[in-house]
């Protein structure tokens, strides 16, 4: 184990910066994923996807829609020979995002787990469920990919976690969770599943399963590889000690914090920081409220949950970082109808110009 390292909070904030991407860009969406292990994707549009939102601020020339590309193509679907990344749940949870291909052994595990375990969204397939999967997946195999709505069967799931759902799509989504169909590509947000040796390069399907240390290890220096600064669970950091570096602030009592050592020397990287930019709600920047309120002197929740009479920013307020400070938000929503980015509130400290950075994400949506 390495003693803390102490550094200034303008040290770490900068640091952070430059790690996670925010100073200098990445050439393209490939070197981005792989960079930060993984990117959080949600289907919500208010002013922009989240992924596109996120990776815009970190890929030379992005532009929306890019990193669907990047995972499926453009058009016709991209052979599975050729594929360098795909979309999955993160382990023991629902939140979906877009692995490069060596996650896909660490995930085998869980996908294991959850065909055994009782939920009505991710778990075992009831009788019913495995008689209409059993006719699904004959039906992908010889149509290829599908989603629900290819599916003749009318029949309603009256369990759905969300709303009324057909018994069709909660096979499929089920089906999506234990690894049996992949996505092969996107109709906008409809999925088209198929199976996952149509997805997947041969030698990512037949890459043996590691053994559970081998997985929680990894499971670690991803969390470090999004983040780049995080805070560690006791659990977390015995898998990794070797490579990590523990660093305390100098001028507060804060919580430590570790960094991979193979970014140690961004801490005395040079370069100033960029302009104001609007960061997306689940920025790696700001994921952690307890590392950025003690990080970045800000306290910021995604609001699109929270009931509006209780919501403090905005339903999808975009927090500004200006230099070295999250100077406050931008809550923007696009209307597509008059082709103008609304800005619905805003709330930004006195001597930090975001005008700029509103106009960006405008040009960026194709609005004005």
């Amino acid at each position: 184990m390495h003693p803390p390292l102490r550094i200034t909070r303008l040290a770490a904030r900068r640091f952070a910066r430059r790690a996670l991407g925010l100073d200098t860009p990445f050439p393209d969406v490939g070197s981005a994923l792989a960079h930060h292990g993984y990117i959080q994707i949600d289907p919500i549009n208010v002013c922009g996807r989240m992924h596109d939102l996120i990776l815009r601020n970190r890929v030379e020339n992005y532009r929306q829609g890019d990193l669907m590309r990047h995972l499926h193509g453009d058009g016709s679907t991209i052979p599975a020979e050729f594929r360098t990344g795909f979309e999955h749940h993160l382990p023991d949870s629902g939140v979906l995002v877009a692995f490069p291909l060596d996650a896909w052994p660490h995930l085998l595990s869980a996908m294991h787990h959850r065909t055994e375990r009782d939920s009505a969204w991710s778990g075992k397939l009831t009788a019913e469920e495995i008689e209409l999967s059993n006719h699904i997946l004959a039906e992908i195999a010889i149509r290829g990919p599908l989603s629900s709505t290819d599916i003749d069967d009318k029949r309603r799931n009256v369990s759905a976690i969300w709303g009324s759902a057909t018994l069709a799509k909660s096979v499929l989504q089920k089906l999506f969770f234990h690894g049996r169909v992949l996505i092969a590509r996107r109709d906008g947000n409809r999925r088209l599943y198929d199976l996952p040796e149509r997805v997947l390069p041969a030698a990512t399907l037949v890459a043996k399963e590691p053994d559970a240390t081998d997985t929680a290890r990894w499971l670690a220096l991803t969390k470090l590889r999004q983040r780049r600064l995080a805070i560690l669970k006791r659990e977390e950091l015995k898998h990794v000690a070797d490579d990590v570096q523990a660093i305390k602030l100098t001028d507060a009592d804060s919580p430590t914090f570790h960094c991979l050592r193979e970014d140690l020397a961004l801490l005395d990287a040079a370069g100033a920081p960029s302009p104001a930019m609007l960061l997306a709600p689940l920025d790696p920047l700001i994921y952690d409220r307890k590392l950025t309120s003690a990080l970045w002197s800000f306290d910021y929740t995604w609001e699109v949950y929270t009931p509006p009479g209780k919501r403090v920013r905005g339903y999808y307020a975009l927090p500004i970082l200006s230099g070295d400070e999250l100077v406050g938000h931008v809550d923007p929503k696009a209307n597509f109808k008059t082709r103008k980015l609304e800005i619905i509130s805003r709330s930004v400290r006195r001597g930090h110009p975001v005008a700029g950075s509103v106009k960006s994400l405008a040009k960026f949506l194709g609005l004005r």
